[in-house]
């Protein structure tokens, strides 16, 4: 009898040892990565042609609802062949939906070209299938000499051409007489 005892205190003992619990995490488990100097490049035939950058970024793998949130701030700038910055988005806040294939650029949104001009507005959208940019909120653009108000913009990501759907403003009086020709 005291056998078996001791039989059955070393089995109960291994039988301890055995239940180990360990945690596995899946994709339903983790409801956000978080990542810090972030760096995305897009590129085209082996050519960077978009970068996007921020201090934060929030990875949300939802299944419903997945998406990238720069809480802190971003900065896109598109390139040219030759790696030069044609132009440069930054707002404070962003989201990129891969679904969507978009980025929506809120708070305080800036766009500068290397023409000097500059797009300022709430809201800005860039679709990064079709290289362009659009908004439906209020935009001020301003070039040299002169400044235009309006509601609604499309343009070419790198700003080459730009359309305010909804103009206001003061347009120079030569460049007025060469869109009346």
């Amino acid at each position: 009898m005291t056998c078996l005892s001791g039989w059955l205190l070393i089995m109960g003992a291994c039988e301890s040892l055995k239940k180990e619990t360990r945690q596995v995490f899946t994709e339903d488990n983790v409801a956000v990565e978080e990542a810090r100097e972030v760096e995305i490049i897009y590129s085209d035939s082996a050519m960077v042609r978009v970068r996007v950058t921020g201090p934060v970024l929030y990875n949300h793998v939802d299944r419903e609802n997945p998406r990238q949130e720069f809480p802190l701030g971003v900065q896109i700038q598109f390139m040219a062949p030759d790696l030069s910055v044609r132009s440069t988005l930054t707002a404070k806040t962003a989201v990129r939906r891969q679904e969507k294939g978009e980025i929506i650029a809120r708070d305080s949104v800036v766009m500068l070209t290397a023409k000097g001009e500059r797009l300022e507005t709430e809201e800005l959208i860039w679709d990064e299938k079709t290289a362009k940019v659009y908004t439906e909120k209020f935009v001020k653009v301003t070039k040299p000499g002169e400044i235009i108000y309006g509601y609604g913009l499309e343009a070419d990501q790198d700003f080459t051409y730009w359309k305010i759907l909804v103009p206001k403003g003061r347009i120079k009086v030569d460049q007025l007489n060469n869109v009346i020709q």
